[in-house]
């Protein structure tokens, strides 16, 4: 008997971006004026041109039922777009999706509920959209309830529900309510420590307790090695590698080791972020020198597009090493006074010299309200590698994460 539960055969997915003027914004009486000279003949003013984007291309895969598979990969690889394919949420472009069992998915904060019912009723919801009858998702609610944390809250419309609620509770319907697949984005960041601990825990019961395949997609390599068998890299929308969960990793590290700039060209609303923070520009450069070295300091800067109106906003910098050991993570308010206005805000910092070890980072960006409430994240934006100048490279790296310049007093007899 064939124990393929998914398989994949030249999957594509395009999108046309449309490209109407070179920068700026439209105002209404723009589009009033444009639609009007269509209307008497007139050839309009601006060029319209469509970008065709491949988000992903020649994808060809198998997965075995009971299968744990990580996907992985930089922020615009790839990853959401084909989750999303294979949870039938997005139609594809090309290619064919053989799925032989019920999927469950967990992909954005809120996916899948209504703002407007209960937690209960939605946990109910969501068992009739994978099929079930009302008895058997009676048999399974107070286990669903349990785990995720939420009982006193359970006859409240989950449109008030913080992001971590929400995302506890979508993570016990899915993982609770028995489906074949199991598809978890990295959603699960939003939620504290110790509930991705208790999450990875029952994701690793469904996979290899109960044989039923469950496909991640994660930043934190330290989970893919402990939860997959099995890795996917995908890199500009292809497959880069697939193999064993420690050779992607290793591929994927081996691969990225340096990301220092991200510059946005074209629409705000195509930045990576969502409808209240948009990611403008990004970049990791030396404070002195030419190249980010244990000498040199380490100065990030970062352009936004705020849509936000009369909020206290923030950002994290949080910054991990290639183990996922997270070496610091600060902070900064970027308005003060709850007075937050639309439009382009800039930040940078400095790391000073002597504070990072040679080795490879990644940085993680939160951004918040009041530092209490998470506006947006994305993990592993960028990555940088901090080299011995002297040596020119890492190769003979001292001990340590960090080198810090201290001062020694010694008393000699």
């Amino acid at each position: 008997m064939d124990d393929t539960i998914i398989k994949v055969e030249g999957l594509g997915k395009k999108y046309l971006i449309d490209h109407e003027r070179e920068g700026g914004y439209t105002a209404l009486r723009d589009v009033i004026s444009s639609r009007a000279k269509r209307i008497f003949g007139e050839k309009r003013a601006t060029l319209s041109t469509k970008e065709e984007f491949w988000a992903i291309k020649d994808l060809d895969f198998e997965i075995k039922r009971g299968e744990a598979v990580g996907i992985i990969g930089k922020n615009g690889a790839g990853k959401s777009t084909l989750l999303k394919v294979l949870s039938r949420i997005t139609e594809p472009t090309l290619g064919r999706i053989e799925l032989n069992g019920r999927v469950a998915s967990l992909l954005e904060v809120g996916t899948g509920f209504h703002p407007e019912l209960t937690g209960r009723e939605n946990v109910f919801l969501n068992g009739a959209i994978l099929g079930m009858g009302r008895s058997e998702i009676r048999r399974k609610f107070d286990e669903i309830v349990d785990f995720s944390g939420v009982e006193r809250f359970l006859d409240t419309p989950v449109k008030r529900y913080s992001s971590g609620m929400y995302v506890r509770l979508a993570f016990a319907v899915a993982a609770f309510l028995e489906p074949e697949i199991l598809i978890v984005d990295e959603v699960l960041a939003v939620g504290d420590a110790e509930f991705q601990k208790k999450c990875l825990g029952k994701m690793q019961q469904v996979s290899r307790g109960e044989g039923r395949t469950v496909l991640f997609v994660s930043h934190n390599m330290a989970a893919v090695k402990s939860l997959c068998s099995t890795g996917i890299v995908l890199k500009n929308g292809r497959m880069d590698f697939y193999g064993s969960n420690y050779e992607a990793v290793q591929h994927y590290q081996n691969h990225n080791q340096s990301n220092t700039s991200f510059h946005h060209e074209g629409e705000v609303n195509l930045a990576p972020g969502n409808a209240s923070i948009r990611i403008l520009q990004m970049d990791v450069v030396p404070q002195e020198g030419e190249i980010l070295s244990m000498n040199s300091g380490v100065e990030f800067r970062l352009k936004v597009f705020n849509s936000l109106v009369d909020r206290n906003l923030d950002v994290t910098f949080e910054v991990a090493n290639n183990d996922d050991i997270i070496i610091f993570h600060q902070g900064v308010i970027l308005t003060s006074g709850g007075n937050s206005k639309i439009g382009v805000y800039e930040v940078s910092c400095v790391l000073p010299k002597l504070f990072l070890n040679a080795g490879s980072y990644n940085i993680k960006l939160i951004f918040g309200e009041n530092q209490r409430y998470l506006i947006y994240e994305v993990s592993s934006f960028l990555s940088f590698e901090i080299v011995q100048e002297s040596a020119g490279s890492n190769s003979s790296r001292l001990p340590g994460v960090t080198f810090p310049e201290l001062s020694f007093k010694v008393i000699t007899p």
